[in-house]
Order: structure tokens, then C-alpha cells, then sequence
């Protein structure tokens, strides 16, 4: 045992990795619907192997794989940031401000009563809330007191351990309350009314009789027998418009597809479009065939993210009016998440939209959309490199109010160009790419290590600050979490006047809980809860990292 702790003190790289190993591997554990996930999984096993072995790492090791992490984060919510910012999605930010208002308040009263520190605290606070970049911004302006050095480090080192324990009760009561204990207080059947709001939104997608906004397209050949001498543009209106002639042959030869054009009996043509819409092809047009070598064809799908041509936010079924004949949407992400393909989804500058296609239909019609995610270059490396440098330039800013130095730090500073950054990106589509799965590797691979780093520094003061407060962190963490949930279902419920799936996901959004969303999903039975989390999710993930100083500085004032 005394070989393995010498050797990961002289290997601490292989200790730090071994770290994420473990946690993710340990973060996947489901007891019931709750399981840790990677990052937490990994603060964890961090501090047990920081207890054991006393390992050092760099700091420059923590601070440049948060300041990737927070950067990311900034740069992938920059462009449906600002495009909530009106007054439909604004009324969302009720559910930030609470979280927001009801943490700080949380906080102050756990310094009084049981009197924390500056770093415990932070960590506190971060936990309860589940947001871990508050702990990066917390430990940035920890290292901005004016105390002796071991003092920093022993504070930074409690912002990882109260972290571990509020994030752990934070993430069983958030789960508990959004999916069970809410909708049994609003008496109502989840899975019921988010079928009602499915409805809602568009009609049922089980039934044969409608069509869905967008479902699986399909592609038969016919000969032309009952709709010799019409048109195409008529035969594709009286079947609904969502069907399209790609392909024709006559007499053995290719003809030009238009709308114009006048079918004959014995013309072969290609159709393609909605599988609903199909259905009644062959009654109307005629018997279907095998294609024959002229009525081959391929369609394309492109990744298109909506930029400022498209400034209004409108629904998916206006949206799919307006696309070009032969265009069809196939699928909507925001931050990471997909959206229902319902009529009255609503879609907005900044969303990720799948749009498919012939490649000539697609060249023409995209540019008026937005920019096409160009799947061979994964990151612009020069443009991500400029905004983290910025970034570090804008957090060494320090600004006095009174005795206390109040700074963004790294994580603000990253933060703020990251948004900035991503907007403009969208302004801007031929610079400054970055795929969502670039994006997503560097902000989980980041976030990681540096709670990784954190939970090894912690670890030799972990016994020492559970020993110190007791029951009481515990206790604090899942007030921070539940206070602020209860507050804001009564707003949204009683107040707002929120459907219960929208109102849950709101509150799920405001604590930015991946695992809320999805238990609550996984109740809903449908992604109708998605549509108010996106829009909180993006608002919170901005506001409260930005807590982590807030929270030293009010400590500070209250010591």
C-alpha cells in the first residue's frame, strides 16, 4: 500500500486520471432513478484518494482546465442566451432570480448560525445549487484575499469538500421533488398532462390521420396513371404539399423536375417527403414501381444553426412553411438538448436545426437560415485560443470595494468572452467554428479535471471540516436545493399559471440539473418539460457561476 501511495506522489498525473477512471465508473452506479453522474463520481473519489495519499498537482493544471471548461460553457450558450433575452422568454428569468435570491439568503443564514468561511461557504452554495463552474469562480476569489498563503489553500480545499457534500443532497432532493413529491402536491398525473401539452403543441404523433411536423422520410417510385395532364405543383399540393418530385423519366429519359410541368401516362417519378403524407401517393398518382437507374437519387442532411437572419422566434410549424420545397426538418437542439417536433415548438436564433434534403435544395436555401456546421473542422483553434487568453486577461481585473477585492477571476472572465465569443460566432458564421462534440468533449474533459485537482487538494482536510460542522452541511445543502425549488413551484403554479410539465422543467432549469430534467422527462413520457428548461438552463448557467465571488465577498462582510 505505502508503493501505490509513493508512487501516485510521484506520478500525480497518473493519480489525476485514475480520478476520472474511477468517478465516472462509480458516477454511472443508478441506485432507484439517481445516479451521481461523472463529475460528482469523481469529486468523490478524488477526496478519498487526496485523504490517502496527500497528492500535489499544479495549480496552472486546475486553472487551465477550468478556464476551457468555463469558456465552452459561455461560448455554447452565448447565441440562445441573447436570443431569450425578450419578453416571451424573459418571464423565465423569474425562476433564475429566485434560485438566485433564495441561495444568497440560504448562505448568509448558514455563515450566522453555524459560522463558515469564506471557502466552505462557496462550497456550500455551489453544491446546494448543483453548479459546479461557482466552484472555479468561488476558489478564484478566495486567492484574491488578502490572507497568508496557507490560509488560501486551506479555504480552497473547503470549497471541494462542502461541495461534494451539498452537490449529493442537492441532487437527491432536486430529483425527489421535481419527478415524485411536486406533481403529487399539484395533484395532477405528469405523464397526463404532458400528453395534453403534447397535444397542445401540435396533435397527437400516433395518429395515422395527422402529420407530424417532421417525422422519418421516405422515398417510393410511381407511374403515372390518375394524374395524367396535371402538373407536378398541383399533384404535390392536392397531396398536402409535403411531398416533392425529385425525379422523372419519360420515354427512358431524365427530365427536368418543375412545377410546371405537365405529367403524362407511363412518366416514372421519384417521390419524396413525410411517411404519412406517402400514404395515399399511389392512389392518387399510380401503381408503384421498383426505381429504375434515371429515378436514383440521394438525399443530404446538414447540421444548420440558426444565426441573425433568423431574429424572431417562431414556431416549427411556421418555420417549416418557410423552409424551400424539398427541404424538410428532421430535428431542433438547443444547449444540448433535442426538442419535440411539434407544430408549436418554438425554434430561435441560436438552435441547432437538422435540416433534409437534396445537396443543390440545401446549398440554396441554408444561407438564408443561418450557418451550416461544417463537419470536417471540429474547432477553430485561433479563435478559441484568443477568447481563453482574453478571458485570463479580463479575471486578473480587480476593482476594490471597500477592503474587499472584487474580481471575475479566470471563470468570470472566460466566461463573459465565451459568451461574447459565441455570439459574435454566430454574427459571424465563417470564423470561429466549434462542433457541439468538440464543444462537449473539451467542456466535460475540463470540468473534470479541474474537480479532480480540487477533490486531491481536499482530501487532507475533508475529516477535519466534516468533523467541524457536523450534520449542519448536510442539513444547509438540502435546504439551499428544496427552498428555492418550493418558491418556485408556487410562482409557476399558482402565480404564472404554468402547464405542470413546464413549470417542473423551469425549476430543474433554474438549478441547471441534468439529472432533474431528465427523471422528470422520464415521468413526463415526453420532451414537453424540455421547452421551459432550455430557456431557465441557459439564463441560470450564466447567473450562477457568477455567485462563486458574490458568495466569498458576502461571507467575507459577514466574518
Amino acid at each position: 500500500m505505502d508503493a501505490i501511495k509513493r508512487f501516485l506522489q510521484d506520478s500525480p498525473e497518473t493519480a489525476l486520471f485514475l480520478c476520472l477512471a474511477l468517478g465516472y465508473a462509480i458516477g454511472k452506479i443508478r441506485i432507484w432513478k439517481l445516479s451521481l453522474g461523472g463529475v460528482a463520481g469523481t469529486l468523490i473519489v478524488a477526496i478519498f484518494v487526496g485523504m490517502a495519499g496527500h497528492i500535489v498537482l499544479n495549480d496552472q493544471v486546475k486553472n487551465i482546465a477550468f478556464a476551457l471548461f468555463i469558456f465552452t460553457l459561455g461560448f455554447v450558450s452565448g447565441p440562445t442566451f441573447f436570443a431569450s433575452l425578450n419578453r416571451k422568454s424573459l418571464k423565465y428569468g423569474t425562476f433564475t432570480v429566485i434560485e438566485v435570491v433564495s441561495i444568497l439568503a440560504i448562505t448568509a443564514a448558514a455563515t450566522v448560525i453555524m459560522k463558515l468561511d469564506p471557502g466552505t461557504a462557496s462550497g456550500l452554495m455551489a453544491g446546494g445549487a448543483t453548479e459546479s463552474a461557482a466552484v472555479g469562480t468561488a476558489t478564484d476569489a478566495i486567492a484574491k484575499l488578502d490572507r497568508p498563503a496557507n490560509e488560501i489553500s486551506a479555504l480552497q480545499a473547503n470549497v471541494g469538500t462542502a461541495y461534494s457534500i451539498s452537490y449529493i443532497c442537492g441532487l437527491i432532493v432536486i430529483v425527489l421533488l421535481s419527478s415524485q413529491v411536486f406533481p403529487l402536491i399539484m395533484r395532477i398525473n405528469l405523464r397526463d398532462e404532458a400528453e395534453k401539452l403534447w397535444q397542445k403543441m401540435g396533435g397527437g404523433a400516433d395518429s395515422a390521420n395527422e402529420v407530424p411536423a417532421a417525422p422519418d422520410l421516405v422515398g417510393r417510385a410511381f407511374q403515372v396513371q390518375r394524374v395524367a395532364g396535371k402538373t407536378i405543383g398541383a399533384v404535390t399540393a392536392s397531396l398536402g404539399g409535403h411531398l416533392t418530385v425529385e425525379r422523372m423519366v419519360r420515354g427512358g429519359k431524365p427530365v427536368t423536375v418543375t412545377d410546371d410541368v405537365v405529367l403524362q401516362a407511363g412518366d416514372q417519378v421519384l417521390v419524396v417527403g413525410l411517411r404519412s403524407a406517402m400514404v395515399p401517393a399511389e392512389d392518387a398518382i399510380g401503381t408503384e414501381i421498383v426505381p429504375t437507374a434515371g429515378l436514383e437519387t440521394s438525399l443530404e442532411t446538414d447540421q444548420v444553426v440558426l444565426d441573425h437572419r433568423q431574429t424572431k422566434s417562431t414556431t416549427i410549424d411556421e418555420f417549416d412553411k418557410q423552409l424551400g420545397k424539398g427541404l424538410f426538418l428532421t430535428g431542433v437542439v438547443r444547449e444540448d438538448k433535442e426538442l419535440p417536433l411539434r407544430p408549436g415548438t418554438v425554434v430561435q436564433r441560436g438552435d441547432t436545426v437538422q435540416l433534409t434534403g437534396s445537396k443543390a435544395d440545401l446549398a440554396k436555401y441554408i444561407p438564408g437560415l443561418g450557418y451550416r456546421l461544417d463537419p470536417s473542422v471540429k474547432a477553430d483553434i485561433i479563435y478559441i485560443a484568443l477568447g481563453v487568453a482574453l478571458g485570463f486577461i479580463i479575471g486578473k481585473i480587480v476593482i476594490p470595494v471597500g477592503s474587499i477585492p472584487m474580481t471575475l477571476g479566470t471563470g468570470g472572465g472566460c466566461l463573459l468572452t465565451g459568451l461574447l465569443f459565441g455570439w459574435f460566432r454566430s454574427k459571424n458564421p465563417k470564423i470561429g467554428q466549434y462542433a457541439p462534440a468538440a464543444a462537449e468533449v473539451i467542456k466535460t474533459l475540463g470540468l473534470s479535471v479541474f474537480i479532480a485537482v480540487v477533490g486531491l487538494t481536499s482530501g487532507p482536510q475533508a475529516v477535519s471540516l466534516v468533523a467541524k460542522f457536523g450534520f449542519g452541511l448536510p442539513i444547509a445543502g438540502v435546504l439551499m436545493t428544496a427552498i428555492p425549488a418550493c418558491i418556485s413551484l408556487l410562482v409557476a403554479w399558482k402565480i404564472m399559471k404554468l402547464p405542470a410539465p413546464l413549470a417542473l422543467g423551469a425549476i430543474t432549469g433554474q438549478q441547471c440539473s441534468t439529472p432533474g430534467i431528465t427523471a422528470v422527462q422520464q415521468v413526463a413520457g415526453n420532451a414537453t418539460p424540455l421547452m421551459s428548461y432550455t430557456i431557465v438552463y441557459a439564463l441560470s448557467n450564466v447567473a450562477l457561476p457568477l455567485m462563486g465571488p458574490i458568495t466569498v465577498a458576502m461571507t467575507e462582510a459577514l466574518s
